[in-house]
């Protein structure tokens, strides 16, 4: 594995040069150590085609649907790939909502006063508290007072009573079809709970059945956890607004005290960053030896943070996805890596050890081995706890810069960033209009959701995920890019206002007419939410089109992970096309196979699309753009 099959980008292979060198263990060479026969991407057949189980004592058991050859239990291959997919869904499912408890937790307190935060978004504010039926009236804190409290009890509705919240947000047509198939969801908790004790051997080894129960279950968690989480964060936050971001590795000087906020949460990495751009803070790292302090956005955290608030000396910039994680921790650069409840890695301690910066959990979910001393988030200690964090890292300078040989003179870029359902109706004067327009007109073709993760998975990291995005806009799609994904778009230069030149014609007279990006930065996994909300608006716009009959596409060119696959059964049961590679772990199931990539056009529109080369991948989502321009005679 060497060049493109390490990374896209240039500053990550340089990186992982640097770990050879210092023979530190890396995700490279740990992904191509798991390939049999010399083949980095050759794994065992039964658990690529999903068709292996050890959830009892009887296995592990192999199925071969050509054989009939079943599970001990007498589960057939197709049960058994569903199976484990719904249980990696419900994984998926729990983590999105445990950032939402934690947004919840963060407003409560602050509408009581007990954090550094305040509700920055009034109007934002009442306007949700409106459209979920609960009274807008009174103070800013009554009114959140009664959002937590509604939400709170929506979450713990038994699964057999209908959600308020998905009643409340929902298009009209989509939840006629959901009732009409049973999969109209109660609380995300009811339903959690019914998926995994479906999952346990012997209760439910029907395929069918468990995909529609992990469908239903998807539906809870877009709209309780995924559009709750997102709409209260502005709240407190910001409304994501579009501004530039410096990115890429570059923006870590080994000159200046680094703290970076790491994982999902970004709750203390904003009370991190109001603190630090206090003089006395400032004042604290020069008394060291250091220009400054910095907080420096990764991963998804960062995604969060530069989504709401711009840069400047303090807050500097963002650095990427995950599989940057290993680049970044050996820059020399690093001296506190607060690690929140996702995308930390269990080998970040030995890089600790290595590079001399302080690794702190700061999620009661982390762990690493040999890491004791943690700081569990607590809105009411927010302040408290960014404080000492900070301090931390400042006492960790001089050790950090006397003992590691920096890399200096990466890259750095500059990305526009902070794109949300409002911002592209300010950025089209208040209305859809300009943009329906666009379409109808023929202008843009249609629009793409980005929602993706990275992996290394046949390409190195962020490569198909750039060359997927870049073949849809040569095509006049405009792409609407969240997640891990994102950051790809952001680093590789699509989030620029110059990326319009290699857009189509239509999408770059678009572009220019506007000002934007053909790529438009659109948050984090956890916005797929913010994009079903924005497609019901267009819906509504365009006189109650069906969602899935709009010239519009989901993709995930680079999945990875158990956020990913729940993110990708809502896109099926919101009637959407949804291009996923690399190909999921369903494979030997054929009619299962047949159930995602066809069957399920008949039940809610939606079609699951399997293809590893990019330009037969952006084919595809054209033509089917394309087929339904048709049908709606644009």
């Amino acid at each position: 594995m060497e060049g493109d099959r390490i990374s896209y980008h240039e500053s990550v292979r340089r990186a992982y040069r640097r770990l050879k060198e210092h023979g530190i263990t890396n995700i490279w060479d740990r992904y191509e150590a798991q390939g049999l026969g010399g083949d980095p991407d050759r794994r065992c057949p039964f658990c690529m085609g999903g068709i292996r189980c050890d959830l009892c004592s009887n296995g592990p058991c192999r199925a071969d649907a050509e054989k009939d050859k079943r599970g001990v239990c007498g589960i057939t291959a197709d049960g058994m790939a569903m199976r484990m997919m719904a249980l990696r869904n419900v994984m998926g499912a729990s983590t999105y909502h445990y950032h939402t408890e934690q947004t919840l937790k963060t407003l409560r307190a602050t509408a009581l006063g007990k954090t550094p935060f305040s509700v920055v978004e009034p109007g934002k504010l009442r306007d949700f508290a409106s459209r979920l039926g609960v009274d807008p009236t009174g103070s800013d804190a009554d009114v959140a007072l009664r959002l937590c409290d509604f939400c709170e009890a929506d979450f713990n509705r038994k699964a057999d009573q209908p959600s308020l919240i998905v009643e409340a947000l929902a298009p009209e047509e989509r939840k006629e079809v959901w009732k009409k198939m049973d999969i109209f969801p109660g609380g995300i908790y009811g339903e959690m709970m019914r998926v995994t004790s479906s999952c346990l051997t012997n209760v439910d080894g029907y395929y069918a059945s468990l995909a529609l129960k992990a469908m239903r279950m998807s539906i809870a968690m877009a709209y309780q956890s995924q559009l709750v989480n997102e709409y209260c964060q502005d709240v407190l936050f910001n409304i994501p607004r579009p501004h530039p971001m410096r990115v890429n590795l570059g923006v870590l000087d080994p000159d200046y005290v680094n703290v970076l906020p790491n994982g999902h949460e970004p709750f203390l990495g904003f009370a991190m960053v109001q603190l630090a751009r206090r003089p006395e803070w400032q004042e604290r790292a020069r008394a060291v030896g250091a220009k400054g302090l910095r907080v420096i956005a990764s991963i998804e955290t960062g995604q969060e943070m530069i989504q709401r608030w711009s840069m400047d000396e303090t807050f500097h910039g963002f650095t990427g996805n995950w599989i940057m994680q290993e680049a970044v921790l050996s820059s020399g650069c690093v001296d506190l890596f607060a690690a929140d409840m996702n995308c930390s890695m269990p080998v970040d301690p030995i890089y600790a050890e290595r590079y001399r910066f302080k690794l702190v959990p700061v999620s009661d979910l982390v762990a690493f081995e040999g890491v004791t001393e943690r700081l569990d988030y607590e809105p009411e200690r927010a302040e408290e706890q960014a404080a000492r964090l900070l301090e931390m890292a400042v006492e960790n300078f001089e050790s950090r810069r006397g003992a590691v040989e920096p890399i200096t003179g990466q890259p750095v870029g500059e990305a526009v960033v902070g794109f949300s359902t409002e911002s592209i109706l300010d950025a089209l004067g208040g209305t859809l209009d300009p943009l329906l327009e666009a379409l109808k007109a023929g202008a843009i073709r249609g629009v793409a959701g980005l929602v993706s993760c990275t992996t290394l998975r046949d390409t190195g990291q962020d490569v198909h995920s750039v060359a997927v995005a870049k073949e849809l806009i040569k095509r006049d799609i405009l792409v609407l890019s969240m997640g891990c994904g994102n950051a790809a778009m952001q680093v590789a230069g699509l989030c620029s206002l110059e990326a319009a030149e290699s857009a189509g014609p239509g999408l770059k007279a678009l572009c220019a007419k506007l000002g934007v990006p053909p790529v438009l930065s659109y948050g984090t996994c956890t916005d797929t939410g913010r994009l079903a909300d924005l497609l019901a608006a267009v819906s509504s716009a365009l006189g109650g089109v069906p969602v899935p009959d709009l010239p519009v596409v989901a993709a995930a060119p680079e999945y990875m992970e158990q956020k990913a696959t729940i993110d990708a059964i809502f896109a099926l049961a919101l009637g959407l096309y949804t291009y996923v590679n690399p190909v999921p772990p369903v494979t030997g199931g054929p009619k299962l196979v047949e159930l995602l990539t066809s069957g399920c056009r008949d039940l809610t529109g939606g079609e699951l699309h399997l293809e590893k080369d990019p330009v037969e991948a952006a084919e595809g989502m054209l033509s089917h753009i394309e087929k339904k321009r048709k049908m709606l005679g644009i």
